[in-house]
């Protein structure tokens, strides 16, 4: 299993207690949906590892987790900042303009506005407070649109494609000179 075919679920904070219990900040939108988990992916340097939970209690988006054999303080503060990974079959399907970011990534931004593809989405991420789409140009150009629900049309899963209101002249100033 590689990072590729993961979703981060997020990572541990810190030990809790004395007998090997992690916090960890979880980084999804629903955290009661992973209640249930029976283990996860923990990323250690650049392997992803199994881990087997024993227990884990949610609240809000923090959860205490007791790891099979991790059971000391010591094996617990070894796992601090390792970040933990589920599958991407885990997530559960989308449907009309509902997405995940990754799933966007090979998809052609079109501009409704005048109809003309943009370029290929090559990542999706979030910069402050903003969440940006970054699309490769046919000139090569990076270009750089705000990803928000008012800008979207359409979610062509069925042609990879997304269908965006992009502002008059944004796309030009990445193409300038």
């Amino acid at each position: 299993m590689t990072v590729e075919d993961c979703y981060q679920l997020g990572y541990i904070t810190k030990p809790h207690g004395l007998k090997g219990e992690v916090q960890v900040l979880l980084d999804v939108d629903f955290p009661e949906e992973y209640q249930e988990l029976e283990s996860v992916f923990v990323q250690q340097g650049q392997q992803l590892v199994p881990f087997f939970i024993d227990t884990i209690s949610i609240n809000n988006e923090k959860a205490i987790i007791a790891f099979e054999d991790i059971n000391s303080l010591e094996l617990a503060q070894g796992l601090r900042g390792c970040s933990l990974f589920l599958p991407l079959e885990n997530l559960p399907e989308m449907e009309g303009n509902e997405f995940y970011f990754h799933e966007l990534v090979g998809f052609d931004l079109i501009d409704v506005n005048s109809n003309e593809l943009v370029g290929k989405i090559e990542d999706v991420f979030e910069a402050g407070p903003q969440t940006l789409l970054s699309a490769r140009h046919e000139s090569g150009k990076e270009i750089l649109i705000p990803l928000t629900d008012e800008l979207i049309k359409e979610i062509d899963r069925e042609n990879g494609a997304l269908r965006m209101f992009i502002p008059d002249g944004l796309v030009d100033v990445f193409l300038e000179d």
